[in-house]
Parts: structure tokens; C-alpha cells; sequence
């Protein structure tokens, strides 16, 4: 089997309102299109040490919009997927949650890698979720994985803010309202974050998810997978995260007890889930200390 590559896509409500240097580095990368169909993204030097993005549920690789051209301004070659089910790709053929992505994602892999590559893999929140049974599965896939915001460990925090619908509401004002609602209520810490952009990422996003009845991330799934994972295990959260805060030493100490390759640990100051987009620049410094090669030997407080 093949794919086919043309140039990039980007949602004009969102190109708008993106600085002009983002715009450049933006436009110069690919889609690739694979069988399912699964949408793919790439960006950067083909020779360049090789960053899979795997975004959030009801996400895109948009999720990443602020985090793509600093990653390629480094060097590295950026792959950045819509997963089955969300943003441009397909639904996959059997299974509505994440363990129906493991088998796909692993074949547009092998058709777009090969061998393993010494790949690093980021997921974020569903993402990271995607990733860690991926590699629990596939561990020859990649070098080493950073989990972003991932949830599926069986922990909750019983105070959290439930979200809203917003399909049924009959006006886009009042599904704005709801839009916002629900970016504060598990995404975003501060209201000031929540700038235009973040709306029309959001909202671009959340129209293409084909996978609304998800439930796993709810159960422990990524704890249990944790042992499996082979390669080098980093960990990055934001401290102000609706998944587990007030929590956090019950959360390292999971990871520290279930998984062997545990290699560092980063709480970004400040922000909440999306911390690679309402912190971008510590983000930034948080994953070029889990990607480099001299990255800490033990988990960081």
C-alpha cells in the first residue's frame, strides 16, 4: 500500500489569527494520506531526529499549533497525525475509544518509518494515552515517549467541573458559551488564555470528532500499561491540570511504582491541560529536556 502527500491544509479561522513567522514554517509542511483514510503531517528536514505529535481527545494536530515551528527551528523532522476518528481522518473500521488505534497507527508507521528510527513520541492527554499502549504493544516503535496530560490512571479529582454539551444548542452564540465553558473547565487555567485562537482551534476541533463516546480514559488503562513500555518514559503536566490537581504526589508515585524506564518528571508551573499551548516556552524547554540525549537519569521534582 501507498499514500499520497500534497501541501498542507490549514482551517482559515485559524491561519487568520496565527504571527507571521508560524504562518511560513506552517506552510511549508505536507499531508500525507493514508489508507483508512488517516490524516498525517509533516514538517522539517527528512534527515532531522523525528518528533511524532499525537494530539488530545476531540483534538487535531492543531493542538500543537504553537509548538510545530519551534520544534522544526531546532532541527528535528515534526510528524503530527489526526488519529482515527478525529479531525481529518476516518473513524477506524472496528471500536469507538483508544484501544481500537493501536493496530492502525502501527501499520501507517511501518508504511511511513520502517525499522525504528530512534523516534520520540509526544502525546498529549487522550494522545499520551494513544501512545503508551501503542509502545506498550509496539515497543520497537519508538526511542522514547513523552506523556503530555495523560489521563487513564485511575485517579479523579472529585471536585472537577463536568463539561457541557453544545450540539444540541440551536445558536453558535450560545455554543460559544459552551465552548468557553468547556476550555476553562478542563484545558485552560487562566481566562486571559483563552485568546481567539484558542476558540477557533477548539472549535474547528471539536466539529470533527468522531468518537464521542470514549470512556477509557476514565479506567486505569495507561497504568496498566506502564510496565510494558520499553523505551525511555518522560512525564510532563501542567501543575494547574483539572485531571489531577491537588493530587500530584499520589500521580509520581504511580508513575515511579508502575513504570520501569521512568526517566524525568516536569510540572510546568502555571498552566493547566493544554500546558503546551497556555505555556508554551517552558513547555518548549520541559520537552528539550525530555528529547535530548542528555536528558536527567531520574525523575525531577
Amino acid at each position: 500500500m501507498s499514500y499520497s502527500t500534497e501541501p498542507i491544509v490549514i482551517e482559515p479561522s485559524v491561519l487568520t489569527l496565527l504571527d507571521a513567522g508560524t504562518v511560513e514554517v506552517l506552510r511549508t509542511g505536507q499531508k500525507l494520506t493514508l489508507p483508512g483514510p488517516m490524516v498525517w503531517h509533516a514538517w522539517g528536514p527528512l534527515e532531522g531526529p523525528v518528533i511524532l505529535l499525537l494530539h488530545g481527545g476531540s483534538g487535531s494536530w492543531m493542538h500543537w499549533i504553537r509548538n510545530i515551528a519551534p520544534l522544526v527551528a531546532q532541527g528535528h523532522r515534526v510528524l503530527a497525525v489526526d488519529l482515527p476518528g478525529f479531525g481529518d481522518s476516518a473513524a477506524p473500521a472496528q471500536g469507538g475509544d483508544v484501544d481500537a488505534l493501536i493496530e492502525p497507527l502501527h501499520a501507517a508507521w511501518q508504511m511511513l518509518q520502517g525499522p525504528n528510527l530512534g523516534a520520540a513520541f509526544v502525546g498529549f492527554s487522550f494522545g499520551g494515552m494513544t501512545a503508551a499502549l501503542w509502545l506498550a504493544a509496539y515497543p520497537e516503535d519508538a526511542k522514547r515517549l513523552v506523556m503530555v496530560g495523560s489521563p487513564g490512571l485511575g485517579l479523579t479529582v472529585p471536585d472537577r467541573i463536568p463539561l457541557k454539551g453544545w450540539r444540541h444548542l440551536p445558536t453558535e452564540a450560545l455554543q460559544a458559551e459552551a465552548h468557553r465553558h468547556n476550555l476553562m473547565a478542563l484545558m485552560l487555567k487562566h481566562e486571559r488564555s483563552l485568546d481567539d485562537l484558542a476558540m477557533a482551534v477548539h472549535v474547528a476541533n471539536v466539529k470533527r470528532d468522531r468518537m464521542p463516546r470514549r470512556r477509557l480514559s476514565s479506567t486505569p488503562i495507561v497504568a496498566g500499561a506502564l510496565p510494558q513500555i520499553q523505551c525511555q518514559l518522560h512525564v510532563i503536566y501542567g501543575e494547574g491540570d483539572a485531571l489531577y490537581k491537588g493530587r500530584w504526589p499520589e500521580v509520581q508515585a504511580l508513575f515511579k511504582a508502575q513504570a520501569p524506564h521512568l526517566t524525568s518528571w516536569h510540572l510546568v508551573p502555571d498552566s493547566g491541560h493544554w500546558v503546551q499551548y497556555e505555556r508554551t516556552d517552558a513547555f518548549q524547554l520541559a520537552l528539550l529536556a525530555c528529547t535530548a540525549e542528555t536528558a536527567a537519569l531520574s525523575p525531577n521534582k
